[in-house]
């Protein structure tokens, strides 16, 4: 088979180009290219030939939207066709701070996660650090903006697919790349703690969002099948290490499950686990999904963020974004699913 350009970091390319008799400087611009999303064709200052000996020597994937929705928010949700023919989502959010994409990481999900509609139809396979490259690229010729901030929160659990991610990393934040500040880059993760540690250790400064959702490991197992093998404990013990190896501050994400997890008690035991960490909470009011849960209507959940500001911990109720356009992880591949 041949090897994906788009999967490849600047200096494995250019071992590939240098084993090809190629000058050195080549690579850089062969890097360029690619990471402007374009084929082969349009590669212009390489010769005929080389166009030629590069297409029959590599491929380029691509993402390639089959289905786009846009929010009366101004939220973007892309639905992907892949050369398999498999379907990834990514949805791009505007702020004054610039655009952010959260794209996907894997096909479906292994983790099983009650309130998510990403795993439903359990995990298909990685995506490769081209395939997530190729989501980001495909966005950015469709706005004609840059990217300025790419989340890893879509489909999939980005820890699981670990060396792909770290490559991706690396092949967005270079020079002659993306140019991504690893500092505008979020990896989330249901909670895979050993690989929280082999993340630590690569002292990446990116930011780490880990997905909590409760604050006693009875009703977390319920919900998250992670949470049979790590305890809270044990997930925390790993977010002190990653905050020590990095000195970086970890987001808990809290999906607000009416009825559930909701309620005072349960965020004051939330409030004691995360006393005098580096950390932030994000609540998030669980999007509609038909399969699984209902949405909290007109519930305010200031009373719970004053819960956390007593004890000195920053939360905010994440702004609900794109709710009109099955933005959350899963529904728009679920949606086309069941009408094709």
């Amino acid at each position: 088979m041949k090897k994906d350009l788009r999967s490849m970091t600047r200096e494995e390319l250019s071992r590939e180009i240098n084993h090809m008799d190629m000058p050195n400087y080549r690579g850089n611009q062969i890097f360029e290219w690619v990471n402007k999303g374009v084929s082969f064709e349009e590669m212009t200052n390489l010769s005929k030939e080389m166009r030629k000996q590069l297409s029959e020597s590599f491929t380029l994937s691509f993402a390639e939207i089959r289905k786009k929705q846009v929010s009366k928010d101004g939220t973007e949700k892309f639905l992907f066709q892949l050369p398999d023919g498999k379907m990834v989502e990514s949805v791009l959010m505007r702020y004054k701070h610039g655009a952010s994409i959260c794209i996907s990481t894997q096909i479906g999900c292994a983790m099983g996660c009650s309130f998510c509609a990403s795993g439903l139809d359990g995990l298909d396979r990685n995506l490769s650090a081209g395939e997530m490259l190729s989501q980001i690229l495909s966005v950015t010729k469709e706005i004609n903006q840059r990217i300025a901030n790419v989340v890893l929160m879509g489909s999939g659990e980005p820890l699981q697919n670990l060396k792909e991610v770290v490559k991706l990393l690396n092949i967005v934040n270079d020079e002659k790349g993306l140019n991504i500040s690893m500092r505008h880059i979020t990896i989330s993760t249901c909670g895979l703690v050993p690989q929280i540690y082999e993340l630590a250790d690569l002292k990446l400064p990116v930011n780490l969002a880990i997905s909590l959702h409760a604050a006693s490991d009875t009703i977390r197992r319920s919900i998250m099948p992670i949470a049979l093998k790590f305890s809270i404990a044990d997930t925390l013990k790993a977010c002190d290490y990653y905050i020590d190896k990095t000195n970086r501050r970890i987001t808990f994400e809290y999906a607000l499950i009416p009825g559930l997890n909701d309620h005072e008690e349960e965020i004051r035991t939330l409030a004691g686990h995360l006393r005098n960490k580096l950390c932030h909470v994000n609540f998030i009011p669980v999007n509609p999904v038909n399969e699984l849960f209902s949405h909290s209507k007109k519930r305010d959940y200031r009373e719970l963020i004053e819960i956390l500001k007593k004890h000195k911990i920053p939360a905010t109720i994440r702004r609900e974004l794109g709710a009109d356009i099955d933005a959350a992880c899963g529904q728009l591949k679920q949606q086309v699913k069941y009408k094709d």
